[in-house]
């Protein structure tokens, strides 16, 4: 099975624009990015812009750079990006993830290889913090002892009814964002209207759910920085000073 990696990455966002081009330690965040995905074991990564300043540092540093049109969704860049690859699956890597693990992306990789009825695969991570359980920002997932997902959601689920010590407690997780797609599926969800569950807890995954897709659901321990903000980018410096100390 042929599973390559697409990075989505454009150049406007409302609370920080130009982040790809951002430098931490030395090197752009998108560099930072498709360095660790390199790590993973894929066929090939590619990273997905309409943008010739994020295409220019991607060629500059040896990467594969693939220019499309204009999107709302990073789904549906991918699904552009994808069209003329010779691939089975695509794993969709989150752009401003610099501290992405490549296990994990190689798990969700895995997931699809190994589960024939999934459409789709992501992970997901135990909660262990308590105040992530209402914070609406961490993604909710639950889903069956074979790894397929019930419904993500940005409430508290699986609401916890008794808490008696002696009733077993059902485990919470939360949703890890990335995905990995099979291409024919990719094509069939991206013609697809927004469903009524997407549209009210704005999350795309949803609609796949809703219209009768499968999605692989892997546990993994997660312990990303994702750069939001500039302030974040402090953070990842940090990080990545201790883990060259060691």
């Amino acid at each position: 099975m042929k599973i390559i990696g697409i990075i989505p990455a454009r150049y406007g966002s409302s609370r920080f624009p130009g982040k790809p081009l951002v430098k931490i330690a030395g090197k752009t965040l998108i560099e930072r990015v498709y360095r660790r995905s390199e790590q993973a074991g894929l066929a090939k990564i590619i990273v997905a812009t309409d943008d010739n300043r994020i295409e220019r540092e991607v060629l500059s540093f040896g990467g594969n750079a693939a220019m499309t049109g204009e999107h709302h969704s990073g789904t549906d860049r991918i699904a552009e990006a994808a069209e003329n690859e010779s691939c089975d699956a695509v794993i969709n890597i989150q752009g401003d993830e610099p501290l992405i693990d490549p296990e994990i992306i190689g798990t969700v990789s895995s997931a699809l290889e190994k589960n024939a009825w999934a459409d789709m695969a992501t992970a997901a991570a135990e909660i262990k913090e308590h105040d992530d359980i209402d914070n609406p920002n961490v993604v909710k997932v639950v889903f069956a002892a074979d790894g397929r997902a019930f419904y993500f959601s940005r409430s508290g689920i699986p609401y916890i009814v008794r808490a008696d010590g002696k009733t077993p407690q059902a485990k919470r997780y939360r949703h890890i964002g990335i995905y990995g797609y099979r291409k024919e599926f990719l094509k069939k969800f991206t013609v697809l209207k927004p469903s009524p569950l997407e549209s009210a807890e704005s999350l795309e995954q949803l609609r796949a759910l809703e219209n009768g897709f499968s999605i692989h659901v892997s546990v993994v321990d997660y312990k990303g920085a994702a750069v939001d903000t500039p302030e974040d980018v402090i953070i990842v410096e940090n990080i990545l000073s201790g883990e060259n100390k060691k």
